[in-house]
Formats: C-alpha cells, structure tokens, sequence
C-alpha cells in the first residue's frame, strides 16, 4: 500500500463505542489482517533496525550529574520527519514576553482569511529535552487541516530550570495568545492547547490553572499520549501491567520497549526528580492531573498508541475526566508505541492523529 493509501485505510477501517462514558475510537493498523496485537510494519521497521544498530555495542554509563544526564538523553530524543502540507503553512519565529523571561515561538500560519482558532502547542521530552524542530512539521499539519494558528512553545527545560519554570513559561504563552490575538489574526475565544508526552501534561495543567484561575482562556485541550500520573497512584482503576498489553506478534520488540520505560527499569536519575526537584510533591495534581478534581475543565481529545507505556493512564485520564461531566474522546491507535507523533511522513499514523486534531479543533468551533 502506498502512503496514500495507508491514510485511507486509517480512516475507513476506524470503529467507535461508547466506553465509560467516553467515545473510544480504535484504528487498526491498516495494512494489517487482524489490525491489533503485533506492531505496525513501520514501527517494526524501526524497531529492528535500532536493535541492528546496537547489537555489539556497548552503552556509555549513565551519568550521575543531572545536568549531564538531561544532555545526554536530549541527544537521543526527536526524528526526522517531512513537511505533509506543500509548504502551505508559513512559519514565523520570534521571542514573546513572558513573566519571567523572553520565550522562543514558531507561529504557524494556514492560507486561512479571516478570525481563525488558535492552538498553543508544547512539544514532548520528559521535561528536560524536546525542541521546537521535532514538532514543527505537526504543528504545520495541524494549522493546514484546522485552518488555525499554531503556537509552538520552546518552554525551559529542566533540570537547569525545575519546576515551575516550564509551565509558567507555558501558561504565559496562553495568555499571550489571548492578549495578542488581534496581531495574531485569531478569536481570543477560540483558544486550544495541544502537547505531546511531557507537552500533554502542560497542556492539561495548563487547562487545570486557567479553570483554577477563572481565566476562562483554554476552550479545548488535545492531549497526545500525555503523562498524567507520575505518582503512578493506583486510582480510576489504572494499575500498571505489562500483563495488561494483549501481544499477538513481535512480543520481544514490545516488551523491551514497555518494559524499558512502564516499569522504571530505566537507569539513571528518575525524570520527575529532575523536573521537580523538591519544589513540589509528586502527588501534585498540577505534577499528576489523574488525582486533580477534573470538573470544569475543556472539552478533551485523547490520543493513545496500543502499545505507549502511558496507555493506561490515559484511559483512566478519560473515564475520570468524563465522570467529572467533560465531553472526552480518545483515539487509539493500534500497532504503535510512545512519540509515534514525531515520524509524521513516515508513520501514517502520525498524519492522521494531527488531522484527528484539527478535526476536534474544527467540530469545538464550528469551523
């Protein structure tokens, strides 16, 4: 099947039910018989040939010093990815002023006339990596297909700026947004959130302020794979398992790489530990929003992989917030694992998951 193709196949092969009083939306792996359990051609591609790449090699020692660490871990993050829209989308870079410091953006800008809707977007990296170049080809996709401008955020990072530095930075850039949207070209009272991984947790904490502060800013909030209960607190009926992962095929693949991350048996220092630094507890709903009271907060957008370690949480995410009286819907997809968003033009879920968005963008302002 042809890239082309495989997008298709996502869309047409995509079923719903109601779960919890959630829309759950599962989509198969589309060039696939069974379309579950086993991982996505491309994603197995990918998977066997970094296993080639490191068969005999031995791994560097983890380094002690935080800062160190956060170097070395911020040198294996990101993927290279293609523009999917054309180059329809134009690209602005500048500084914005923050609270507390001058904030990098990218302003993504669709050929769209008139008051568009805005989406702030806060790329992933555990807290201490990610960039705005990983997320740029996204965001364009997203700002093509929403017809809205699209703010990416290059927040600080920890652990040279712990906690709150990142998500002041972030809650800022909404502000700005709103403050600024006659520049901008969009409706103040159309403003969203979006992020992935560590950028989901923003994002929802982000729409958590904004609800606590009576700002009334944040109307929609689209959270990609998003951490959510770095406590890792048994509540909403969320206990981790690897057992919990129905495997078909590629078990080896899976496992590791579930293994790897859901079950911390990853060396080196913990990345809530470097992101909070004693300056807040883990327990924090603004550090795990799955223990935040979720009532009032904006309609949601869930997305998920078969096989991300923070699956779970997610789905716990979503019958809690739905429970609170939030209008939620997640979309799994089958076949892939966590930071499946970077590899848009690669993995055709990635182009799908950003279209998913801007739909939910579309449908939450009647665009």
């Amino acid at each position: 099947m042809t890239y082309e193709q495989l997008l298709t196949a996502l869309r047409e092969k995509a079923r719903s039910e109601q779960r919890d009083g959630y829309e759950f939306i599962v989509k198969p792996i589309p060039d696939s018989e069974e379309g579950w359990g086993e991982l996505d051609p491309r994603v197995l591609q990918v998977h066997q040939e970094t296993a080639a790449r490191m068969q005999g090699q031995t791994m560097p020692p983890i380094p002690e010093d935080p800062v160190e660490f956060a170097q070395m871990m911020r040198k294996m993050m990101g993927w290279e990815n293609r523009d999917v829209t054309g180059g329809a989308v134009k690209t602005e870079c500048r500084e914005i002023e923050g609270s507390e410091t001058q904030i990098p953006v990218r302003i993504y800008t669709p050929p769209v006339e008139g008051k568009r809707p805005a989406v702030v977007f806060f790329h992933g990296g555990g807290f201490i990596g990610g960039s705005l170049k990983t997320v740029e080809n996204p965001c364009k996709c997203l700002a093509y297909h929403a017809g809205a401008v699209v703010v990416s955020v290059d927040y600080r990072l920890a652990p040279e700026h712990p906690y709150p530095a990142g998500l002041t930075d972030c809650f800022d850039a909404v502000r700005w947004v709103h403050d600024h949207a006659d520049e901008l070209g969009v409706d103040p009272e159309q403003i969203a959130v979006a992020g992935d991984s560590a950028g989901g947790n923003l994002s929802t904490v982000c729409a958590l302020m904004d609800r606590d502060k009576q700002t009334n800013l944040i109307k929609y909030q689209a959270l990609i794979y998003p951490t959510v209960n770095m406590a890792g607190a048994e509540v909403e009926g969320y206990k981790w398992s690897l057992d919990n992962y129905e495997i078909r095929n590629h078990r080896e693949y899976i496992e590791r790489a579930l293994g790897f991350m859901g079950s911390g048996e990853r060396k080196g220092p913990q990345l809530h530990d470097l992101y909070l630094q004693g300056r807040a507890e883990v327990t924090d709903p603004y550090m795990s929003p799955l223990l935040a009271d979720l009532h009032g907060m904006p309609d949601t957008l869930i997305i998920t992989g078969e096989f991300d370690f923070l699956r779970f949480e997610n789905e716990a995410y979503a019958r809690k917030l739905a429970r609170s009286g939030v209008n939620t819907t997640v979309i799994q997809y089958n076949g892939v694992d966590h930071a499946f968003m970077d590899k848009i033009g690669q993995y055709p879920q990635a182009e799908d998951c950003m279209t998913e968005i801007a739909k939910g963008v579309r449908r939450r302002f009647n665009r």
